[in-house]
């Protein structure tokens, strides 16, 4: 009989725990977006689709909110990389490439694009050694409130010479 006492109070406690458990999770998650700097445009950006060489693997990467063109051959030159990074003209997201080494440093980025524009180079911060291994990031934002739409990955080496 003191077993069945107990139960309702201890029920009511569980359920109260965990509803105030719950009031702290969703009000964690809702942080102000105070001191977010929004990414910028790219400068170099152009409209229209870019004429690739054929060597370069340029093709396209589908995500479900977005689909870019980009190559799978990466050729530095210098401090720079011929990626024809492109966003198709059907997409509704903002995009931007981060260029990532084997250890995920950023060696190199774009600023955003929007749909219909490509950027052809991105200029490197550290050039790995030949044919070291990279990632080619693509990071969608939500227009105007730069909230994020998805991102994709491309796994490739990075080759130097022209």
């Amino acid at each position: 009989m003191k077993i069945n006492k107990l139960i309702l109070p201890g029920v009511i406690i569980l359920c109260s725990v965990s509803i105030v458990i719950m009031i702290v999770a969703l009000t964690a998650g809702n942080k102000s977006r105070e001191g977010f700097t929004p990414p910028s445009f790219d400068s170099a950006a152009v409209q229209g689709i870019p004429d690739v060489p054929d060597d370069l693997g340029y093709s396209p990467v589908e995500a479900a909110a977005f689909t870019v063109y980009l190559c799978g051959n990466v050729i530095a030159d210098g401090n720079t990389a011929d990626v024809y990074f492109t966003s198709a003209d059907i997409n509704t997201v903002w995009l931007k490439l981060r260029i990532l080494d084997a250890d995920g440093e950023t060696i190199g980025e774009t600023g955003l694009i929007k749909a219909g524009e490509y950027v052809k180079s991105v200029n490197l911060t550290k050039i790995p050694a030949d044919g070291a291994a990279i990632k080619s990031k693509i990071m969608a934002y939500e227009p105007e409130t730069y909230y994020s739409a998805g991102s994709a990955a491309l796994n490739t080496t990075l080759r130097i010479g022209g």
